[in-house]
C-alpha cells in the first residue's frame, strides 16, 4: 500500500504568500487535496490508516475529480507550518492535518490563505475555513479492556501512553474501567513515551511493562514494535492500534481499534466539490463508522469474544456509553454519579486519571 506523491517544491515554494493564493484561486481541474502526516506512511498504524483512507476517497470519488499529495514524517511544530504552506503553494485547495501537534500551524496558515479549506485532526481549534475531526477511540478501548480484563493472568495490564492529552487520558481511563469491571483484581501500569512513532522507544517501553510482570499490552503509540517484543515472552497478548495489525495475529494481537478514515475523506471532499463545506466540529464512534473493532482471533475464548461483541452491538446502538456512573476520581472523589454519562465537554478536557490507577499524569 505504500506509495509517494512528490510534492511541489522548488520555485512554487518561493512565491509570495498572496501569489499563492491567488494561485490556489485560479486552478482549474481535478481538485488537488494534501494531506499532512505525522508518520511514515508504512507505519502500519495511525498514518498508514489515514493514508488506507486518502486511497479509499480517491477510488470513491475518482481520480478525474481529485488528486492528492502528501507529505509523510512532518515534525509537529514550525516543521509542519512550513509543510503545510509549502503544500498550499502547491496548488491543495483542501489539506487534511492528521496529527494533534498540527493544531497551531494549521490555524495560522489558514489565517494566511482564507481561500484554502483545512481539516485538522483531533484537535479543537477552528476557524472558517478550518474544521475539526476525532474519533471516539475511548469506545473501542472500552471493548478491548474488557478483553483484556477477562484475558489477563496475572492480574497486571500494561498500556503504553503517547502524550498526556485529553485523547489518550480517555484512553487509559476506559480500558481500566472495563478491565475493572470484569476482573477487580487488575492492576494497570502506564509508561509514556512521549512520541507517537518511534519503534525503538515503543518496543522499550513494552519490556519494561513486561519486565514488571504484565501480561496485556495497549498502546496508543503508532508502530508495531511493541507487537514484535511482546512475541518474545509467551502468553503476552496486544492489541493493534489504529490498524488492525494483522501480521501478529492469531497472538500476540487478540484484537485491534481500527481507524476508519475512509469514509469521512469522502464525505468533506465531495462537500467541496459540490459547495457545500463549511467549518464544523466532528466527533465520530462506532455508530458512525469511525471506530471499528478488527477481527477477535481464536485466542480469545468463546465466552469473552461474545462479551466483547455485546459491547460493540451496545456501543453502536446508542445503549451503552463507556464513561457512565458511579466513576470517581483517582483521589476518591466523585466524578459521575450513579447513571451519570460524562458530557462532551468533560471528555473533551479530560486531564485526571479515574480511582484505582496508580501514578501521575506527566504535566
Amino acid at each position: 500500500m505504500k506509495r509517494r506523491t512528490v510534492l511541489m517544491g522548488g520555485a512554487a515554494a518561493t512565491l509570495s504568500l498572496s501569489m499563492g493564493a491567488r494561485a490556489v484561486l485560479a486552478q482549474e481541474g481535478p481538485l488537488k487535496v494534501g494531506f499532512i502526516y505525522v508518520g511514515p506512511v508504512g507505519d502500519g498504524g495511525w498514518t498508514y490508516q489515514h493514508d488506507v483512507g486518502r486511497l479509499e476517497m480517491v477510488e470513491a470519488i475518482g481520480a478525474d475529480k481529485v488528486e492528492t499529495v502528501f507529505q509523510e514524517s512532518v515534525p509537529e511544530g514550525p516543521d509542519a507550518e512550513r509543510a503545510i504552506t509549502q503544500m498550499v503553494l502547491g496548488g491543495a485547495k483542501l489539506i487534511f492535518t492528521t496529527s494533534f501537534g498540527y493544531m497551531d500551524p494549521t490555524i495560522n496558515v489558514a489565517a494566511k490563505f482564507p481561500d484554502v479549506k483545512f481539516e485538522h485532526a483531533t484537535g479543537y481549534k477552528r476557524a472558517d475555513n478550518v474544521s475539526t475531526y476525532d474519533s471516539r477511540f475511548y469506545e473501542g478501548r472500552a471493548v478491548i479492556g474488557t478483553i483484556a480484563g477477562r484475558m489477563t493472568k496475572s492480574n497486571k495490564i500494561g498500556y503504553i501512553g503517547s502524550f498526556p492529552i485529553p485523547e489518550v487520558i480517555q484512553g487509559i481511563n476506559s480500558s481500566f474501567l472495563h478491565a475493572k469491571k470484569v476482573n477487580p483484581a487488575v492492576e494497570l501500569s502506564v509508561v509514556w513515551a512521549f512520541t507517537w512513532f518511534d519503534p525503538a522507544k515503543e518496543a522499550d517501553a513494552a519490556k519494561a511493562l513486561i519486565d514488571q510482570g504484565v501480561d496485556v499490552i495497549i498502546q496508543h503509540t503508532d508502530s508495531t514494535a511493541p507487537h514484535a517484543e511482546a512475541q518474545k515472552t509467551p502468553g503476552v497478548i496486544t492489541f493493534g492500534q489504529a490498524s488492525d495489525m494483522s501480521a501478529f495475529a492469531p497472538s500476540p494481537r487478540v484484537a485491534s481499534i481500527i481507524d476508519n478514515w475512509g469514509p469521512y475523506y469522502t464525505k468533506r471532499v465531495q462537500a467541496v466539490l459540490d459547495g457545500s463545506w463549511k467549518s464544523e466540529g466532528t466527533w465520530g464512534g462506532m455508530k458512525d463508522g469511525h471506530v471499528l473493532i478488527g477481527p477477535i482471533t481464536e485466542a480469545v475464548p468463546a465466552e469473552v469474544k461474545a462479551e466483547a461483541e455485546k459491547m460493540i452491538a451496545d456501543i453502536t446502538a446508542g445503549t451503552y456509553h463507556p464513561f457512565t456512573g458511579p466513576i470517581n476520581k483517582q483521589d476518591g472523589s466523585v466524578w459521575l454519579a450513579d447513571g451519570v454519562v460524562a458530557t462532551d465537554e468533560e471528555l473533551s478536557g479530560l486531564n485526571f486519571y479515574v480511582e484505582g490507577i496508580v501514578g501521575d499524569i506527566p504535566s
